[in-house]
């Protein structure tokens, strides 16, 4: 759909079954968290062998101030993965009120001839595929260009928004010409403006990332944490230390993980939304409205993954 793709940005797959969870790693958040769940069992082996080496070294190091603050630790978490879902969240909704809104500017627009109606579907289709593109980083005025013809997109500050500005105008023009009535033409300046408010949220979005110090105050703790628990189970676990360690840093790493991603729901990850996917289910019915006969074909899951 758009040049430069790097990688699938989200997986459908039903609730996991017993192999999944023991198996599946499409859609798991452990290739992303490999690195540092190794340097966690290296580290849990080594309070191991120190722990049998020289246990009055660790004899003082109880595992209580450890169960105070992980469960601090998780409360904080479960506040800083909320804040990233509710951004991916809300991502999705702006998404679907777009959908809603260029399925009504077409049916609006399908009383007046096909002449004045499909330059004004085009280039709708075209300033959603520049959306998309402007939000994962892609070239969108070669996005937009593909739609709504050879304009020089690239003069403008947005093109993107250069292109609703001239759906806009172009209906200004058909109201002056009287192909429009004044009523019709307010009915169409309210989804042009829904449209607006979809594309100035989901800059917002993009453009508003979670605070840098709260995501690294986050990650610090989980390392200072994860690093710390074995010397103080070491004593008395043995070699089981590796285990709840384990565990612990699983979870942990991986709802942080999990929060980098949610957090930017526009990005390329496999948990990301699937704007290519969005963005052609657009394109299809606004180029149907606008009386194309072969329409693009539509994205479907591949091996889980919908782009």
């Amino acid at each position: 759909m758009f040049p430069f793709r790097i990688a699938p940005p989200m997986i459908v797959r039903e609730s996991p079954s017993l192999r999944d969870v023991l198996t599946a790693t499409r859609g798991s958040i452990l290739p992303r968290i490999v690195r540092p769940l190794v340097l966690i069992l290296l580290v849990s082996i080594g309070a191991v062998l120190l722990a049998a080496w020289k246990p009055s070294l660790l004899a003082d190091l109880a595992p209580m101030p450890f169960t105070l603050i992980g469960i601090a630790l998780s409360i904080f978490m479960s506040f800083r993965n909320t804040v990233c879902y509710n951004r991916w969240w809300e991502g999705r909704q702006l998404w679907g009120r777009l959908i809603i809104a260029t399925r009504s500017f077409a049916r609006q627009v399908s009383t007046l001839e096909r002449g004045d109606a499909a330059p004004l579907l085009e280039t709708v289709a075209g300033f959603v595929a520049g959306l998309g593109a402007r939000l994962r980083g892609y070239n969108e005025e070669s996005a937009i260009a593909r739609l709504a013809g050879d304009a020089d997109w690239s003069a403008a500050p947005n093109p993107t928004d250069a292109a609703l500005c001239a759906v806009g105008q172009a209906c200004r023009r058909l109201t002056d010409a009287g192909v429009i009535d004044p009523i019709h033409y307010s009915v169409l300046e309210i989804q042009i403006s829904e449209m607006a408010y979809v594309q100035g949220g989901c800059e917002r979005i993009k453009m508003t990332p979670v605070p840098f110090s709260y995501s690294l105050l986050l990650h610090r703790t989980a390392y200072a944490f994860c690093l710390l628990l074995p010397f103080a189970l070491a004593t008395t676990l043995g070699w089981w230390t590796l285990l709840p360690t384990f565990l612990v840093a699983y979870a942990f790493f991986g709802l942080d993980a999990l929060g980098d991603e949610l957090g930017d729901p526009f990005g390329t990850d496999e948990n990301d939304l699937p704007l290519d996917a969005m963005v052609r289910t657009i394109e299809r019915e606004l180029l149907h409205a606008a009386g194309h006969a072969v329409l693009p074909a539509p994205l479907e899951p591949r091996a889980f993954v919908l782009l």
